[in-house]
């Protein structure tokens, strides 16, 4: 998948915008060829997928999504008993690469459906009130949970791990539709090196240390 840019999930999706608009221009119907041209380059934009690798070493953990970082904070985690945990959450827009990539390289240990309602993705209180998908990867280092968490109008999560499936650093895991954001739960003792504002880029940007 590295050979090309676009997302396979985003090639039924930019195949129909173009076939329709190919269809109004040889009819001559500019009113409707116009925007259908602007609909495929939209859905290309947001299908991108392009090819990442991280020269950070094997400690590092690195963004899951591009985006901004928008909370570094402790919290808990039910997938990570036994005391507090760092949180970090990096916030999509809608014309970021919404592919997710795993953080670690690692087994997947459980992916956990968690159903809730459709707050905006920025609000404190979307990460527990929202509906989300929680994948808990085994690491050699450290264990950690990836959050997907839908939003407003992000109301499509799509994870294509397993339990039991080995990820590899960077590897892609899945996607959000239409931006949202994912919450990054790393042990305590994780050294963090991203501040809120920052911006990230998935399979690139180290978040932290384990």
């Amino acid at each position: 998948m590295d050979k090309f840019p676009l997302a396979r999930q985003g090639w039924p999706y930019l195949a129909s915008a173009v076939f329709l608009a190919a269809v109004a221009t040889a009819l001559g119907v500019w009113w409707l060829a116009a925007p259908l041209w602007a609909v495929a380059l939209l859905v290309g934009n947001f299908f991108r997928d392009p090819p990442r690798q991280s020269q950070a070493d094997e400690r590092a953990v690195i963004s899951p999504a591009d985006g901004k970082v928008v909370v570094v904070s402790e919290t808990t985690h039910p997938e990570l008993p036994g005391g507090p945990v760092r949180l970090v959450s990096v916030f999509m827009n809608i014309f970021d690469v919404h592919v997710n990539r795993a953080p670690l390289a690692g087994r997947v240990r459980k992916v956990v459906h968690r159903p809730g309602g459709f707050l905006p993705a920025d609000r404190p209180e979307a990460p527990t009130a929202n509906e989300r998908l929680d994948l808990v990867l085994d690491g050699r280092e450290a264990t950690i949970v990836v959050t997907q968490v839908a939003g407003l109008v992000a109301r499509r999560i799509e994870c294509w791990a397993a339990p039991g499936v080995a990820l590899e650093r960077g590897q892609r895991y899945g996607m959000i539709r239409f931006g949202s954001r994912l919450d990054l739960y790393l042990p305590l003792s994780a050294k963090i090196q991203v501040k809120p504002g920052q911006r990230v880029r998935a399979g690139v940007s180290v978040i932290a240390e384990v």
